[in-house]
């Protein structure tokens, strides 16, 4: 536990919660906050239209509408008026006893005439400007009707003024209920927009500065582990055909995390099942033990618990004297069935040598694989201890078994006429035997989720039970699934479940 308390895991859990608090209160007032109906307002442009030259607003413009004496000190206030909120604004929802709903005051200028300008889809509120329904001027002050707003509607008033001067007060007041009336400020084209708003840059902000600590103390920290690692002891056991990855994931494992001791004991899938259960079994938590098989694990374990790792190919391999390169499906069986005791007897174009069939023991994975996927049976019982002539004269043909690939992939290269099946990357492949395709299917490790080929099985990684989160069990199948165990897994010639390719053929 005070392993778990470091400062980089309290950071980075404190960040994450940080996260998740914050998208709990956005939704929260989101749902729970009542939103205020409001109306905005503000002036886009205030300019002299008479000969005096002046400044407006954004710009610098000179009059030249000069012709009526009364327009020398004329300007022109473009007012936009519109439904800023979150709820819709209706007629009677304007709380003044007057006919109109709002009022705008254009302080020291007298309005000379006003024009109502609307966006193309809003075209149906024109009909609410009119004498009628409160829209009058007198003096500076201008009678703006009730007039309905969807939530980001507007309309936009050009008043023609005299008198006063360019940038004098425009103000606009008026009673909205559970609401209000207020100026706001849009960008413009002149304008630089906001990159984010005030909350989202303290959030940004707090999110940053917990990432910059976090970092900090992963670089300062040195010679720490990894975060993810753990100590202790652990012992792999299962299948021989993954053994080498095995071996090789416990090696950068224990080099990336200090203090862990991984051993690596395979000898079949199946004792490496039998194995990790009998140690479940006398423990009262789960065994640092994980055991690796080729295919499913057998019935009669259900404590077991499964993960994928990886899509496995194996191969059919011949000794070299038989110049065959490919190998039907049901000559394949037909060898196994013992139908044909030599390989002319298979194909008059081959060598008059016996078949000899190396096998695994029955323990092995690779053999369940090889009976499950291509016989879709169990095979006989070995005839041969050394792979060479037979010890029982009733058997047919020599049948032989060897307890590991490597044993396996030298009996073939030594033997004539001798074939074998083993996993498709082999770390020494001898000299003197060669793979076969099957039905025509090369055996390779490419576009393995799509291929025709029918030599794989999934690599499955089991434990007893769910080992802590906390324990090198569960950091160590972690290793393994994601991130640096992908690439040694790849090394070795198998596709990882997790990555693309691989999710489909794992399923």
């Amino acid at each position: 536990m005070d392993d778990w308390l470091s400062a980089e895991n309290v950071i980075a859990v404190g960040t994450a919660l940080l996260g998740v608090l914050a998208s709990m209160a956005a939704l929260w007032y989101e749902r729970r906050v009542p939103r205020r109906k409001r109306i905005g307002y503000r002036v886009q442009m205030d300019t002299p239209i008479g000969s005096d030259e002046g400044p407006g607003r954004g710009n610098v413009r000179l009059g030249l509408f000069d012709e009526d004496p009364s327009m020398t000190d004329a300007t022109l206030v473009l007012l936009r008026v519109e439904n800023d909120g979150a709820q819709s604004i209706a007629g009677d929802d304007y709380t003044g006893r007057e006919l109109h709903g709002l009022t705008a005051e254009f302080s020291g200028r007298t309005i000379r005439g006003i024009a109502v300008t609307q966006p193309g889809d809003s075209g149906h509120l024109m009909e609410h400007f009119r004498p009628a329904l409160g829209m009058v001027h007198s003096g500076s002050t201008l009678r703006i009707p009730r007039v309905p707003l969807n939530p980001g509607e507007h309309f936009k008033l050009l008043v023609l003024l005299t008198g006063g001067h360019v940038g004098d007060d425009v103000s606009i007041t008026g009673g909205i209920r559970d609401g209000e009336v207020q100026p706001n400020r849009s960008t413009t084209p002149d304008d630089t927009p906001p990159l984010l708003s005030p909350a989202a840059r303290l959030l940004t902000g707090l999110l940053t500065l917990c990432v910059l600590a976090l970092s900090t103390l992963i670089v300062v920290g040195g010679d720490r582990p990894p975060m993810g690692c753990a100590k202790g002891t652990l012992t792999v056991v299962g299948s021989t055909a993954f053994k080498p990855v095995a071996e090789e994931l416990a090696d950068k494992y224990e080099k990336d995390c200090p203090g862990s001791d991984i051993t690596v004991d395979a000898h079949g899938s199946a004792p490496g099942i039998n194995e990790l259960d009998e140690a479940g079994a006398k423990s009262s938590a789960s065994p640092a033990v994980v055991a690796f098989s080729d295919g499913p694990k057998p019935s009669g374990h259900p404590r077991l618990r499964e993960n994928r790792v990886a899509v496995s190919s194996f191969a059919m391999v011949l000794n070299d004297r038989v110049p065959l390169k490919n190998l039907s499906l049901d000559d394949l069986r037909r060898l196994y069935r013992g139908e044909a005791r030599t390989w002319r007897e298979l194909d008059r174009s081959l060598p008059d040598l016996p078949v000899v069939l190396v096998s695994r023991n029955s323990n092995s994975g690779t053999r369940a694989v090889f009976q499950r996927r291509i016989l879709r049976g169990f095979e006989d019982a070995p005839s041969s201890a050394d792979c060479r002539r037979k010890d029982d004269p009733k058997a047919r043909i020599v049948r032989c078994e060897a307890d590991s690939t490597e044993q396996l992939l030298a009996s073939v290269a030594d033997v004539p006429g001798a074939v074998g099946y083993a996993e498709l990357r082999s770390t020494s492949v001898p000299k003197g035997l060669h793979r076969l395709s099957l039905d025509g299917h090369a055996p390779t490790i490419e576009d393995v989720a799509d291929s025709a080929y029918p030599f794989r099985e999934i690599e499955h990684a089991y434990t007893y039970g769910r080992p802590p989160a906390d324990s090198l069990v569960s950091s160590f199948l972690n290793y393994t699934l994601r991130g640096s165990g992908q690439d040694v897994i790849r090394t070795h010639g198998h596709v990882p479940c997790a990555s693309p390719e691989g999710l489909r053929a794992c399923g």
